[in-house]
């Protein structure tokens, strides 16, 4: 489900705009688009409320990450709720974050997928270079500690802000 439907409280579009700048900060070049999903009957059909779907467009063809665009998608362990505080307010309801899928797309189709499973190691027709997939790694990583709350958003000239640079 687009992450921008998602964003049922405060908190989680806190998550969700951290999500976002996590994978900026390793893909500068890349442009984040919260609404991934068109907004008709058929996609509405097949929308996962357990999901928030992101995606990040490059200014052109990336020969480092082979693919133009990428489609990261956060498996949630229940869908998003905004519970009702007496009063009025909307209580934190940060579910937790069960896997990520990234995937490395073209016009006309995939080109590699990484999952949170098993070694995390990517799969495809036209895989990243390995600089690249260290990268997709380290945000896999960075978006389980930020949904534990462990890193609080990211944060610009960390130790790894030149081998991210390199990335993009």
């Amino acid at each position: 489900m687009n992450a921008a439907d998602q964003a049922r409280s405060l908190d989680l579009a806190q998550v969700i705009a951290s999500a976002a700048a996590l994978v900026r900060t390793a893909f500068p070049a890349a442009r984040a688009n919260l609404t991934p999903w068109r907004d008709d009957p058929w996609t509405r059909a097949w929308a996962e409320d357990e999901s928030v779907d992101l995606s990040f467009h490059f200014p052109g063809w990336n020969p480092r990450n082979q693919c133009r665009s990428m489609l990261v998608q956060l498996r949630l362990e229940r869908a998003p709720q905004a519970q009702a505080l007496p009063g009025g307010a909307a209580a934190s309801t940060r579910p937790r974050l069960l896997g990520v899928v990234i995937r490395g797309l073209t016009y006309d189709s995939e080109r590699w997928r990484l999952a949170t499973v098993g070694d995390w190691q990517p799969s495809g027709s036209h895989l990243p270079q390995p600089v690249v997939v260290v990268h997709l790694q380290q945000v896999c990583r960075d978006l389980f500690a930020l949904f534990e709350g462990r890193l609080a958003h990211s944060q610009p000239g960390s130790a790894n802000d030149d081998a991210h640079d390199q990335a993009a």
